[in-house]
């Protein structure tokens, strides 16, 4: 049985570390981390994810042990595939490696490609699941959630003063944060799938929505023969009465766009539609996620405006809130969030702190709902 204490742990350790490299680069499969041990216990092979359609992270470690992983453990943070998609299954590669052990923290919720521990088992070869789960569930939250859950993990970014106001009373907000906390935002979208906004804030702001270049981390990480420079971010515009403007920024073609428009709308943009039902609030936003989701979305950027953030709050469909707040005061101006649907304080939304600190002179804080709860 998987020692939480020894060399187990700290195999399986160092296998969560090597998952976390593929952040950002993967999608939409998962990130996983793999580390080798020979039969007398000794670190004979690393490997990891790095992006789709690429060999998984078992078969980059068995690469590198070779013989060596004969009557070894294999350490992984997720359950090892047992389907043929565009590499073939890694119990398989397992097996035919002569892996006596292997050790994995957290089961595939995929019913197209789980099934590898019983199929290891099966032939011999001594299974155990949940060393680590925790961490590895964390590094792979948002594939995790996308199978589980049929939508996108989101993340709602915002910037606000102390006092809560995301821009003052005259609509100016750039800029309330750094320019440290500036680029933290741009690392953190290079890692999502899409970016999502509100049709208030492209009339308001214009933005691109797109992350810079230099901090996309297919291009920093993804290793020799993989496809292309880097990923192509998806924007997404929150627009039911379809009033995207033509010259908008965000229709300039440096990225796909899809603009979001009510079902009944006399839509206007020229652009990439979808059409999704009204609600009493605006668009249907578990609609918006399902058709993201068959896109192959698997993480979304939420970002500006306080009435699509207060809907996606509402509707209990936003998984992470990353604050930027600035040691300034406006007093007066735009908040944050808008309405959430809290009438009282017995509704309020509860939320638990995951992370805490200084981003150049700005505080970030990323929080998790209180309650998962089934959405």
């Amino acid at each position: 049985m998987a020692d939480p204490t020894g060399p187990d742990q700290a195999h399986m350790a160092r296998a969560v570390e090597l998952a976390a490299l593929g952040r950002g680069t993967t999608s939409p499969n998962p990130v996983v981390g793999c580390v080798i041990t020979s039969a007398s216990g000794e670190v004979v092979g690393e490997g990891y994810h790095a992006y789709a359609g690429g060999p998984h992270a078992e078969i980059a470690a068995l690469s590198q042990a070779g013989e060596l992983a004969r009557g070894g453990t294999a350490y992984v943070t997720l359950e090892p595939c047992d389907h043929t998609g565009r590499t073939g299954p890694c119990s398989e590669a397992l097996l035919a490696a002569g892996v006596a052990r292997v050790v994995h923290a957290v089961a595939d919720p995929n019913p197209r490609a789980g099934g590898g521990a019983d199929r290891l088992r099966a032939h011999g070869v001594t299974v155990e699941q949940g060393l680590l789960a925790e961490r590895a569930e964390a590094v792979n939250i948002e594939w995790l959630t996308s199978v589980r859950l049929g939508r996108p993990y989101v993340t709602w970014k915002f910037a606000a003063t102390l006092d809560g106001r995301s821009a003052a009373a005259d609509g100016s907000s750039q800029w309330i944060t750094s320019a440290e906390a500036r680029a933290d935002v741009h690392r953190l979208r290079a890692e999502a799938d899409a970016i999502v906004a509100g049709i208030g804030t492209i009339l308001a702001d214009d933005p691109r929505l797109t992350a810079r270049p230099t901090l996309d981390l297919t291009a920093d990480r993804a290793p020799e023969g993989a496809p292309g420079p880097g990923k192509r971010l998806l924007r997404v515009v929150v627009d039911a009465d379809g009033r995207t403007p033509p010259t908008a920024r965000v229709l300039d073609g440096q990225a796909p766009t899809l603009v979001a428009v009510a079902d009944d709308a006399d839509a206007r943009p020229d652009a990439d539609l979808v059409r999704l039902p009204r609600t009493e609030h605006g668009l249907d936003l578990r609609a918006l996620l399902k058709e993201l989701a068959g896109r192959g979305v698997v993480s979304v950027f939420l970002e500006g405006g306080a009435t699509l953030a207060g809907s996606f709050l509402r509707d209990g469909l936003i998984d992470r809130v990353v604050a930027y707040l600035a040691p300034a005061f406006l007093g007066e101006g735009r908040a944050a969030v808008g309405p959430a649907g809290v009438g009282t304080i017995a509704g309020i939304h509860r939320w638990h702190y995951q992370d805490i600190r200084l981003i150049g002179p700005d505080l970030r804080i990323i929080a998790h709902p209180l309650e998962m709860k089934e959405r």
